[in-house]
């Protein structure tokens, strides 16, 4: 096994160099396989980790709760890249062979960052990996070369630059405490601190977690260091938009519950779940009313990422193993959703050559598959039933109310249903009214049919997805998730 997890370490860094020496067309196929390969050896991974934790070398580490993020960041890998195989026209041109090169290049070399992340074991590493994923993705947002997507690159740099700073005071600070414990020479590995967690000083480990949220919270889309992803996720091409919506996010919130552990294994939970519901709160109760006056398609869907953000915050403020496992449940879910929107909000605006919601009607009648399958995957970020997202809100309010965060948890329902509101009616009104674009009449101009297959496809993986999360969550996946949040400190 230590074998399967080098090679999902190593694939992906090895197919971003093949893919700028090769043929576009080599490496858009080859990367597609590679995503597909890295999804199925997070696979194989969960199969074993379910009986041990799977190490190599000391530098790599697989256990319960690395699993969760790992399985959602590489089956977004594997489905980004299928539908990036019918979404990106390469010209055949030489700009179009280097746009072709930077962009497969840059995508490998961002979803092996993004694999890394729950793969590396300490705080140091964390924070290294995750400086990673910040450059790589910052030149993806910028890569189409406009004015706008070189300003939200820009936005972005400065603000996530600002926020892992943060972070890394908080692993210095994280490191300090481990000193009263080992002295000035040991490792920052997981283990390691949680075994000494206990004798750390208090005020030491408070400090840490609380700057720990702030600045990976920066990554995350935490209120109120949040202002990048509104613009990075609309300007970004929509396969990057996938991949910083489902994968980045939910990356950046592993670190957090790294800290998480360490902080409720000194201080209780008290402390760190109050910490954790005053960004969810704030995070969610912005997202929810930004909802409401979007117009921008990508935009409407970055904003709900925030949302969910600021569900997985809210979750894990309740005292509640049920609630800890719906979570992490929604980590998978909302990787799933929000890439199968995101792709069907790309086949929209390759038809329409428009983000704008207010130019856009009838969608459904031009795109007769990923048009309904936009609908549905709305549906299933607005956790409607038989959808995973349903089961895993469900299970974040049941464990609240029972666990007597009766005050938390209906804030928390009266939110989101402001925020289904929004995402509803707006994706509704593009989607399924009458045919127009501006006012005229496209049906002229504009016939009925899909952008591509591949597209299609992406999208059909990605509710299938969802339905087998919603529907039959299969055993070993259910063992690991019941495993992770045992090692949170709930179960």
């Amino acid at each position: 096994m230590p074998q399967v997890l080098l090679a999902i370490v190593v694939l992906p860094f090895v197919m971003s160099v093949v893919a700028w020496f090769t043929p576009v067309m080599f490496a858009r196929y080859a990367t597609m396989a590679t995503g597909c390969g890295a999804f199925v050896l997070s696979v194989v991974l969960t199969s074993r980790v379910v009986h041990a934790d799977v190490t190599a070398g000391g530098v790599l580490r697989a256990d319960p709760l690395s699993i969760v993020f790992l399985l959602s960041v590489s089956f977004l890998y594997a489905t980004t890249t299928m539908f990036s195989v019918g979404y990106v026209d390469v010209a055949r041109t030489a700009s179009g062979t280097r746009y072709g090169h930077r962009f497969y290049a840059g995508l490998n070399l961002f979803c092996w960052s993004l694999v890394v992340v729950p793969l590396v074991n300490g705080f140091a590493l964390l924070w290294v990996a995750i400086e990673i994923t910040t450059v790589v993705s910052a030149l993806l947002v910028a890569i189409d070369d406009t004015d706008g997507s070189s300003e939200a690159a820009w936005k972005y740099v400065l603000l996530a630059s600002l926020g892992l700073g943060i972070a890394l005071l908080a692993t210095i600070l994280m490191y300090y405490a481990g000193t009263s414990v080992f002295g000035t020479a040991y490792d920052l590995s997981y283990v390691t601190l949680l075994h000494g967690a206990p004798e750390f000083p208090a005020a030491v480990v408070r400090l840490s977690f609380g700057l720990a949220v702030l600045g990976y919270g920066t990554k995350m889309g935490l209120f109120p260091v949040h202002t990048w992803l509104p613009d990075a996720h609309s300007e970004a091409p929509t396969p990057v938009s996938a991949l910083l919506s489902g994968a980045l996010l939910a990356v950046s919130f592993y670190a957090i519950l790294r800290f998480f552990q360490i902080a409720v294994a000194r201080l209780g939970p008290t402390f760190p779940r109050e910490v954790l519901l005053v960004f969810g709160v704030a995070t969610l109760l912005l997202a929810s009313l930004s909802l409401l006056r979007q117009r921008d398609l990508k935009r409407l869907l970055a904003y709900s990422s925030m949302e969910h953000m600021g569900i997985l915050s809210i979750g894990m403020s309740f005292a509640a193993p049920l609630a800890i496992f719906g979570v992490l449940l929604h980590v998978l879910a909302h990787a799933a959703a929000k890439g199968t929107a995101f792709f069907g909000v790309g086949s929209v605006v390759r038809k329409f050559a428009t983000k704008d919601m207010t130019k856009v009607k009838g969608a459904i009648g031009f795109l007769p598959w990923s048009g309904w399958m936009l609908v549905a995957a709305v549906l299933a970020l607005s956790a409607m039933p038989p959808f995973g997202l349903f089961r895993s809100e469900f299970l974040i309010v049941y464990g609240g109310f029972a666990h007597a965060s009766t005050t938390a948890a209906s804030l928390l329902v009266v939110l989101v249903t402001v925020a289904f509101f929004g995402l509803s009616w707006y994706t509704t009104q593009t989607m399924v009214s009458a045919n127009a674009v501006s006012g005229e009449d496209v049906s002229a101009t504009m016939r009925s049919g899909e952008i591509s297959g591949w597209i299609v496809a992406s999208m059909i993986v990605g509710l299938a997805a969802l339905l087998l999360l919603g529907i039959h969550l299969p055993s070993e996946l259910s063992l690991v998730i019941r495993s992770a949040a045992r090692e949170l400190g709930v179960g």
